[in-house]
């Protein structure tokens, strides 16, 4: 049995759009086919389910996993004051968020890999490289502050769902951070020339650091690390996309 949404409800869901409401809420919309699929694997508590009825055909499939949740029937008229999606596939779910952690809560026993991320503005850059991080088994992202909301609509559609296997934390101080950080974890930076050859860092417990595509990482941040790794370059391209540089990194960081 599908409900109909009142105003009211119509307008909560806009209005998840904005990070500040998200934030206050605790709550998110997750929306798309391989997004709400993986939003089904999760531990993420899932509330209800939005769907357009005219796309049934995409989403059906899920109909057996949705059972028991209250789903919300919508117009296209009504779907478009709540999606950001171009070509919508019709379906989204209310999730509840997690507990927000700390960067005190972490440990080089229970999280041996950390992937930190410095000023990482692109919503499209980090939901790509969440995506590769729950690829390659790296579970725990930290984030600085001036980091893009991970709760971004295009970050999340970005990562395909991934983000919902990942432990992130953010908002964090690098520079109050990473001293701690670098007691339990190999710290390694990135530069764009000058650094070691990449290579696999074993079972020792240890932290990457990557800074943002326009940037990079200041020199206060470099100085904190242990050793500073760069990607040889062998033809005359300008540079590498952060998404790109993030995947060689983790490919080489995490192979036996």
């Amino acid at each position: 049995m599908y409900l109909k949404p009142s105003k009211t409800q119509l307008k909560y869901w806009a209005g998840l759009g904005l990070a500040k409401n998200r934030r206050k809420e605790e709550r998110l919309l997750a929306e798309g086919i391989k997004v709400v699929r993986e939003a089904l694997r999760s531990r993420w508590e899932i509330e209800y389910f939005l769907v357009r009825r005219d796309k049934e055909a995409l989403w059906k499939n899920l109909l057996p996993d949705m059972a028991g949740k209250t789903i919300y029937e919508l117009t296209e008229a009504e779907w478009k004051k709540i999606s950001q999606d171009k070509e919508s596939e019709g379906i989204a779910t209310l999730m509840a968020m997690p507990h927000v952690r700390f960067c005190a809560e972490i440990s080089p026993k229970n999280e041996p890999r950390l992937l930190l991320l410095y000023q990482v503005g692109n919503p499209l850059n980090l939901g790509a490289i969440l995506r590769s991080a729950h690829w390659f088994g790296v579970k725990t992202i930290l984030l600085s502050e001036g980091s893009v909301d991970f709760t971004h609509p295009k970050a999340i559609r970005a990562s395909m769902g991934s983000l919902f296997h990942l432990e992130i934390v953010d908002h964090v101080d690098f520079s109050a951070s990473l001293p701690e950080i670098r007691k339990g974890y190999a710290l390694v930076g990135t530069t764009v020339q000058g650094g070691v050859p990449l290579h696999p860092l074993g079972d020792e417990p240890s932290a990457i650091l990557l800074g943002s595509e326009s940037h990079g990482l200041p020199e206060e941040l470099l100085s904190l690390t242990a050793e500073q790794w760069s990607i040889p370059r062998f033809g005359d391209a300008e540079s590498l996309s952060l998404p790109q540089a993030a995947v060689i990194l983790l490919y080489e960081w995490t192979k036996a």
